[in-house]
């Protein structure tokens, strides 16, 4: 039995984390076994590379910001989303390759393409049954993200553009793969876009 890959992706500030909660305790009620995650840093080696790209001070070269993403997605794939979803289990992971593709592509300006293909390498191919994007503006999402009163890391430091860029991103791959994504907007409810995100999860449960 194969078990569910669910992803929620978008900028930083739109709700993902709210979402998937909600979600797995949605799946949960109905009697799935849920493992949720997220990257970086859902696996022990993934938690360190996590502190070096998120939380260590200075500049980190944008290639090798790319490979260090796409080192802790191999590592988390290989040791728990595959075995996880060979279990029959629904695995909802925050984050996955496309924040890879829409941030260091689009935001570093690496080629999106080349970006793609290493992520899709260090995963061996696996990509998510349903990719849920919550898509908001960048500056409204920067508004979300400062009321939260955190420290922001070192990526939600950078700049509008960057982020709007990001989302760009996001929304063109989301174009490019209808099947695979759902595209709530996150200016509505965290009700109504709960709804909207367990229908869809509805239809691929049988």
């Amino acid at each position: 039995m194969s078990g569910l890959f669910i992803t929620f992706e978008g900028i930083d500030g739109v709700g993902k984390s709210t979402q998937a909660d909600l979600l797995e305790k949605y799946l949960v009620s109905l009697g799935n076994q849920v493992v949720r995650t997220l990257e970086p840093g859902g696996t022990d080696l993934g938690h360190d590379i996590r502190q070096l790209l998120l939380h260590r001070k200075g500049h980190v070269a944008p290639r090798a910001e790319a490979l260090l993403y796409a080192a802790d997605r191999a590592h988390h794939v290989a040791t728990k989303i595959r075995p996880a979803l060979a279990e029959g289990k629904v695995v909802i992971s925050d984050r996955y390759l496309d924040s890879s593709v829409a941030y260091q592509g689009a935001g570093r300006a690496l080629t999106e393409e080349d970006v793609r293909h290493i992520s899709i390498w260090a995963a061996e191919g696996l990509l998510p049954k349903l990719t849920v994007l919550l898509d908001l503006d960048a500056a409204s999402a920067r508004a979300r993200r400062n009321n939260t009163g955190q420290e922001p890391d070192r990526l939600e430091q950078e700049k509008i553009e960057f982020f709007e860029a990001a989302r760009q991103a996001f929304l063109a791959m989301a174009s490019a793969e209808p099947e695979r994504f759902l595209v709530v907007d996150a200016n509505q409810t965290v009700e109504q876009m709960q709804a909207q995100i367990r229908a869809r999860v509805n239809t691929l449960l049988g």
